[in-house]
């Protein structure tokens, strides 16, 4: 089966695409630049991935979507949310809610699954890959099966070969995502979850902490930490 994959470099898009790879061809990988303030690290770290697996990467630039983003993601002149261990366990809190909110992006999955769609009809590609994951559809509504069957039923009007979601993600947390991941050998050295695009990860917020937590609980050393600490 023949499939486009959504590449941020993160650790749920690499994890989508190592276990996508045991059953998919995947033809290329989209990565997209709106602005954000990771963009950088993602491009580099998704070309680090692609050249790992050999498959054809390709930038896509949506400018548009940056301009008109209020939340921290984008916005520079706003703070990110940090958050601790704490806060990401308890799930009657406020606050990944907020933080939520803070770096929503405007209809960003809805935008990135349909141009990916586009691909997959004109490449001759079954599916779309995406590395939603049930942890984050909690807080993120379009991580969640029932975005992934919703975008599937407009697809079967929208594209000439009626393209389908693959989320292998979809009924995980992060922190049976790390374990898997791990198991197939996929390079999360290369994958970057920190919302910022500095040298190295921030460490506090929302999706560094997530990450921090699963490789806690799973007990593995980060591949991402240990690249860096042997380059030092």
């Amino acid at each position: 089966m023949r499939s486009i994959l959504l590449l941020s470099s993160g650790l749920d898009s690499v994890a989508a695409l190592a276990i996508a790879l045991q059953d998919h061809e995947v033809v290329m990988a989209l990565t997209f630049d709106y602005g954000q303030r990771s963009v950088e690290k993602e491009i580099e770290n998704s070309r680090a991935v692609c050249e790992h697996y050999d498959i054809e990467h390709r930038i896509i630039p949506l400018k548009w979507l940056g301009s008109i983003t209020n939340t921290s993601l984008v916005n520079k002149e706003l703070d990110v949310p940090e958050l601790s261990i704490e806060d990401i366990v308890d799930d009657a809190s406020n606050i990944t809610v907020d933080s939520a909110k803070n770096v929503w992006v405007p209809n960003r999955n809805g935008v990135f699954i349909n141009i990916a769609a586009s691909f997959a009809e004109n490449y001759g590609c079954e599916y779309v890959i995406a590395g939603f994951n049930g942890e984050e559809a909690k807080t993120f509504p379009d991580n969640s099966k029932e975005f992934v069957n919703a975008v599937d039923e407009c697809f079967s009007y929208s594209t000439a070969n009626g393209v389908k979601v693959l989320a292998p993600l979809i009924d995980m947390d992060k922190v049976s995502i790390v374990r898997k991941a791990m198991e197939l050998g996929a390079p999360l050295e290369w994958s970057w979850s920190c919302y910022h695009g500095a040298e190295v990860p921030c460490g506090v917020c929302e999706s560094c902490m997530r990450r921090k937590r699963a490789f806690l609980v799973s007990e593995f050393e980060d591949p991402l930490t240990k690249k860096r600490a042997d380059l030092k």
